[in-house]
């Protein structure tokens, strides 16, 4: 898989807003779907994805690298071997948010939107249900940064992109970013109380300002 096989805001913006459709797991095009989607994400500089953003609009999301210590240790050049090669490899598909709670704010950027980088409120923790590649029902909670990387995908499945939400956008190149990140990290704002009531108390004060 290429870089080229990445759908951008920039040759089809519509294709990405699109909703992912649900999997049926005895789908005979599932095992090369998720191939397709591993490859991607082994070969190229990503957090996560979600397949639509490579052509495969299905609601079916690839966690690669959801822990915030080496992400930071990747922006600052000072990861191992180990820990540039890390892989989560968890596939969830069929993901469904059962409860969110929290809010957190991170400077989030995204394959698909190139260079636009937004200040993004999230939940702080996540329950969520899906499928994983063999039928199997999983309900797992997902906490902090690897929240904020899930939710991420899961608005993809629902054609929302994180400069639809943001706070505020910048358009900063990649080596730029990292510059940037080193004095803007991933901040914890709650971690209880409705996600839903919280983000509404601070669109309401946005409006007030």
């Amino acid at each position: 898989m290429k870089k080229t096989d990445l759908i951008t805001i920039a040759d089809n913006e519509a294709y990405l807003r699109q909703i992912s459709k649900p999997v049926n797991i005895k789908d005979d095009d599932l095992d090369q779907n998720l191939l397709a989607l591993e490859k991607y994400c082994q070969e190229n500089d990503v957090l996560a994805m979600a397949s639509v953003q490579i052509g495969i609009p299905k609601r079916i999301i690839y966690l690669k690298n959801t822990n915030l210590e080496i992400v930071n240790k990747l922006l600052r050049n000072s990861a191992t071997t180990e820990e540039k090669n890390h892989n989560e490899a968890r596939i969830l598909i069929n993901p469904v948010i059962k409860k969110s709670e929290g809010l957190t704010e991170y400077w989030e950027n995204c394959a698909s939107c190139l260079d636009n980088m937004g200040l993004v409120k999230r939940p702080y923790k996540i329950c969520i249900e899906y499928l994983d590649p063999n039928g199997k029902i999983h309900k797992d909670t997902f906490k902090g940064f690897e929240s904020t990387v899930l939710s991420h995908e899961m608005d993809h499945l629902d054609g929302i992109l994180h400069i639809d939400i943001a706070d505020q956008i910048l358009n900063m190149p990649s080596e730029e970013r990292k510059v940037f990140r080193q004095t803007h990290d991933y901040k914890i704002i709650s971690t209880e109380r409705n996600y839903e009531d919280l983000i509404k108390e601070h669109n309401n004060k946005k409006k007030i300002c």
